[in-house]
């Protein structure tokens, strides 16, 4: 993701490391930090809830509580108000940087926007009430999320007298998302836990112990004992997005750990991912990785020389 030509006209660079510039609005600030050099153990603290995303270079992440690690780009993490973060900066150099946006959000956006969810996004008979972000969650920005950041980026440094709405909508519509992730994340980790309570789960661990077969939407609904028109408002509400489009995030999310095998054919991998062409999953995986499968085969195993 990159920064619009706006931010570097509008921001001074004072230090080599953690470099910030600042843009404060009423419900949200959004901070830009840029490392040009490599450095260990700097220390960061908010005290508001903050979306941290990478959007260049790498950082080595040690939080209270959690093990080390790797912060890429096309990632996020949710830290809670005044989380102390130690960081490693292992790669950063003056012509490569390392850039990661932080965008701290008021507590009392995210309540009104959990009030909202939970008046008007309904949740199976079976589940809780929208509530709080599962704070330290650190996962992969799906398409919605990294085109919000991308349009927040561009709102925080556009010179509009109505910026702060602007931002205001958009921050609604990147809780809503960033919970539903969490959700999402929630049930495909506790599936097997979960399986004989809750019909979502079940549904979810079927979806991932099969990933190499067909999957009908008439299969699965029948499984969550719903019919399918139930069964795809309910998914999507939960979860965030279609029943489809979960199978075939599941797809790649298999596709790119087989991929880093170098001996595994392309072929080999869209069919023990349960493609049926070729065309097809390069098409999907290109949506989601910005990159063909092929490209990233290559980078996944390449190894620099010293």
């Amino acid at each position: 993701m990159e920064l619009s030509p706006s931010f570097f006209q509008n921001r001074t660079l004072q230090q080599l490391v953690e470099n910030q510039t600042s843009y404060t609005l009423s419900h949200a600030a959004m901070h830009v930090f840029e490392t040009h050099e490599q450095a260990e153990k700097v220390l960061l603290q908010f005290d508001q809830p903050v979306l941290a995303s990478m959007l260049e270079g790498k950082k080595v992440m040690h939080l209270r509580d959690h093990n080390s690690f790797n912060f890429l780009p096309g990632e996020s993490l949710i830290l809670p108000s005044d989380e102390l973060m130690c960081i490693d900066f292992p790669e950063a150099q003056q012509n490569d940087p390392t850039r990661c946006l932080a965008m701290a959000i008021s507590e009392e956006k995210i309540a009104d926007v959990i009030t909202l969810m939970n008046e008007r996004l309904v949740r199976s008979e079976d589940s809780e009430e929208w509530n709080m972000i599962d704070y330290n969650f650190h996962f992969t920005n799906d398409v919605g999320i990294y085109q919000i950041l991308r349009r927040l980026l561009f709102l925080f440094t556009e010179n509009h007298p109505n910026k702060d709405l602007f931002v205001d909508n958009m921050l609604q519509e990147l809780i809503v998302r960033i919970l539903q992730t969490n959700t999402r994340k929630i049930y495909s980790d506790s599936a097997l836990q979960l399986q004989n309570t809750h019909r979502l789960a079940f549904v979810i661990q079927y979806i991932r112990d099969n990933l190499h077969q067909n999957i009908t939407i008439e299969a699965l609904s029948k499984k969550a004992c719903m019919s399918e028109s139930h069964f795809h408002r309910v998914f999507k509400n939960e979860l965030g997005l279609s029943p489809i489009d979960f199978i075939n995030e599941e797809r790649i999310k298999l596709a790119t750990s087989l991929l880093k095998d170098p001996s595994k054919k392309i072929k080999e991998v869209y069919v023990a991912c349960g493609f049926e062409s070729r065309s097809y999953f390069n098409r999907v995986f290109k949506r989601k990785k910005h990159v063909s499968p092929g490209t990233y085969q290559s980078k996944a195993n390449h190894t620099p020389s010293l």
